[in-house]
């Protein structure tokens, strides 16, 4: 970064991505033997200098895209070498070593481990890499996890947690990710607890006593990484359990957080390596569901693991369907859209998360989809703690189907049955749109995920990440993968985590809708824009990417009437992508503007030597219906869960049953206690199975009556559909009324 005053405008201006710093002392002043030079030839040498900088520039930018391909092709290689060593199971590599170990095989802990994931937490199967990381786990080893949102990586420690015996201590940076769970375990009879700077008197208390003394259970416990960083108290009661022999595992929930490239990094999470230091032999797990190679390595260096075993599965999440939009620039339209597209693709109440840029718009937008008769609430920052626990919770009871967050909300929800995420604005990185969209569909069931792109857009995300590290650049991918119609939108997510492409099955709207997509030459459209921000350069004055699509089109009136503002916007992005143009940013006490100037490669174009193509397409939207409808039997069990939820403030419907175990029941339609313990294992039989069986029986016995008399079933069907609607309107009014 260079910062220079300009004169006469009081601001400091930083720009990006032109100078280099050597590491030299720089001087400032001016040699008294240069007094006698003219002015003439310092300007010169100073022109000549600039060219030469862009020319320096534009070899960088060749060399980075020309080594993302080659770590695309070492990828591609080390996962056919990793296929070719396992024969076709699971393997999992070693931070320090190239040994190749076999985390599938019999373990004496199988049937201990089998028994507690079906009779405990209720899973019938293993899903990718749960029992191979398990395993390692439970063989005293450290383990770095990267797993897709939804693999399920919770299960990971906490199963290990309960087979191991003593304490795990997890630390998780969010207090709503915390509450759900705590909450869920305790649903399933799992001594959980948390220490956090909302924990009450007597729960503090109780956590101390229980990691001094041991005298009561407490299995896991989390802590936010502030607690283990900043308290004393805590760290030396934790010191007590490891003495005593009761911590048996540490696990770093959401560990991206650690490292600085990571989107999501937290100062506090720096200090975790303190845990490793204190206690050595403590196996210790860390998981996440994003991290580049770079992210893998910084989390190993920093949490001190560097023999640890790592399990990376696919980024692929084949139940997501993504699709960007085109964002109308009045606001009113994008609304009815998305109410549009709520009402009539999750019209059964399915909950979704609809994420926006600012606080202000999470409140404005959540206002407007209420009075389009869409039960919504917004999520920030800025609430009070009370507030916002309050408008989670109903969104976690299926009480409000939609909320409107910014990325406060989110990280690590624990509700798998979110149908829907929609982007009102764009996101910072492809790791970050990964991370939230991926909160969509983590029980594996059809979901889908919405970006609406608008140019405008660009700057206003720019100028909150140009000073993090590779801040712009990362922008700029998520925007290459907005402005593209051709290419398969999953495919640019396995690009950019270095992973082998894998076919899409027509899971975007690339790939699903047929269109003629054209590339046209913008080139001589693209010189008129570059040579207006070299004209303004010239004069010393500034232009921001609105400012230069109204001045090129006064200053043009012929493409005035062909060319509207979006296009032109759409073209300076599409410049300052390919480091045609590049933004600078001036910093004012009360905000930071993005400006367009000159970048690496406008000679390149001014002189012929580049050509700029845009792709033109007349794709549709199509209308789609991905709900996840209930009927007969299944609709009378979701009815039951969230019965039962509401009556236990602390049990969540899906963790009374999931909808896959809805579904198996209503198929295998079981008629006794112990044919639905094999569904939905022993726990969840005992506490609801007489309240299921009768659901069964009631649903078997109208079915009968309506094979008896087939006339009186369209009654039965219509007064059903009717009820159904009834209570739907009457759900709106009550969230409306609250």
């Amino acid at each position: 970064m260079a910062a220079s005053k300009t004169p006469g405008r009081g601001a400091v201006v930083a720009s990006y991505g032109s100078d280099a710093d050597d590491g030299r002392v720089k001087h400032t002043g001016v040699d008294p033997a240069t007094d006698s030079m003219e002015s003439e030839a310092i300007q010169e040498e100073l022109q000549n200098l600039d060219v030469e900088l862009k020319d320096v520039q534009g070899q960088i930018s060749a060399l980075i895209e020309h080594q993302d391909k080659l770590y695309e092709r070492k990828s591609e290689l080390k996962t056919l070498l990793k296929a070719l060593a396992a024969s076709g199971s699971p393997v999992a590599s070693s931070g320090g070593s190239s040994a190749v170990e076999n985390w599938s095989e019999a373990f004496e802990w199988d049937s201990r481990a089998d028994d507690v994931r079906f009779n405990t937490f209720g899973i019938s199967t293993y899903r990718a890499n749960q029992k191979e990381i398990i395993n390692a786990i439970m063989s005293g080893r450290d383990v770095l996890v990267i797993m897709a949102a939804g693999g399920g990586k919770s299960l990971c420690y906490q199963l290990p947690a309960i087979l191991r015996g003593g304490t795990t201590l997890v630390v998780s940076p969010l207090l709503s990710l915390i509450q759900d769970q705590v909450m869920g375990l305790a649903a399933l009879g799992i001594s959980a607890y948390m220490l956090t700077s909302t924990s009450g008197k007597e729960n503090e208390k109780f956590v101390y006593k229980a990691l001094e003394k041991g005298e009561d259970d407490l299995k896991i416990l989390y802590v936010t990484p502030e607690k283990v960083s900043k308290s004393k108290r805590f760290m030396s009661k934790l010191e007590k359990c490891h003495n005593a022999g009761r911590l048996s595992l540490i696990s770093i929930d959401e560990a991206h957080c650690c490292s600085q490239w990571g989107h999501d990094f937290r100062p506090d999470y720096k200090n975790l390596s303190i845990l490793k230091t204190q206690f050595p032999k403590v196996p210790m797990v860390a998981l996440t569901a994003t991290a580049t190679q770079k992210i893998q390595n910084d989390l190993i260096e920093m949490l001190h693991i560097p023999k640890c075993v790592k399990f990376v599965s696919s980024v692929n999440r084949p139940n997501l369907f993504y699709s960007v939009r085109e964002k109308s620039a009045v606001g009113k339209v994008v609304v009815d859209e998305i109410a549009d597209f709520i009402r009539e693709s999750y019209s059964n109440n399915e909950s979704g998360i609809v994420y926006c840029f600012s606080r202000k718009e999470c409140e404005q937008i959540a206002g407007d989809l209420r009075e389009r008769g869409i039960s919504a609430d917004y999520y920030h920052a800025d609430m009070d703690v009370n507030m916002r626990e309050k408008v989670h919770m109903r969104w976690s009871k299926n009480k409000l189907q939609v909320i409107v967050g910014t990325v406060a909300f989110g990280m690590g929800i624990n509700k798998p049955d979110v149908r829907f995420v929609i982007h009102h604005s764009l996101s910072k990185s492809m790791e970050t749109y990964y991370q939230e969209s991926g909160r969509a569909g983590r029980d594996g069931l059809p979901s889908e995920c919405i970006l609406f792109f608008r140019s405008a857009d660009v700057p206003r995300q720019s100028s909150m990440v140009f000073y993090e590290y590779s801040g712009l650049r990362n922008l700029y991918d998520i925007v290459r993968y907005c402005q593209s119609k051709t290419k398969c939108r999953r495919s640019a997510f396995f690009r950019h985590f270095g992973e082998p492409s894998q076919d899409c099955n027509g899971m975007c709207d690339n790939c699903a809708l047929s269109s003629e997509v054209e590339e046209v030459d913008v080139s001589d459209l693209a010189k008129l824009v570059v040579s207006m921000v070299q004209e303004m350069q010239a004069k010393d004055q500034r232009v921001t990417m609105l400012q230069l699509g109204d001045k090129l089109r006064n200053k043009h009136k012929d493409l005035s009437a062909e060319l509207k503002r979006d296009e032109i916007e759409h073209l300076v992005i599409k410049l300052i992508v390919d480091s045609v143009l590049k933004e600078e940013f001036q910093h004012t006490p009360y905000s930071t503007n993005a400006y367009v100037t000159m970048g690496p490669l406008a000679n390149q174009l001014l002189q012929g030597r580049k050509t700029i193509k845009m792709e033109s397409s007349s794709k549709q939207i199509k209308k789609s219906k991905r709900s996840i409808s209930f009927s007969g039997l299944e609709l009378k069990l979701d009815e039951l869960r969230k019965e039962i939820s509401a009556a236990d403030g602390n049990i969540l419907p899906h963790t009374v049953l999931s909808t896959q175990q809805i579904g198996s029941i209503s198929s295998q339609k079981p008629d006794s206690l112990q044919e639905l313990e094999k569904i939905i294992g022993k726990l969840k039989t005992e506490k609801y199975g007489d309240r299921i069986l009768e659901e069964v029986k009631r649903h078997d016995a109208v079915s009968e009556q309506l094979v008896e008399d087939p006339a009186k079933g369209e009654t039965c069907k219509s007064r059903s559909r009717k009820r159904a609607k009834t209570e739907n309107e009457v759900v709106l009014l009550d969230e409306e009324d609250a």
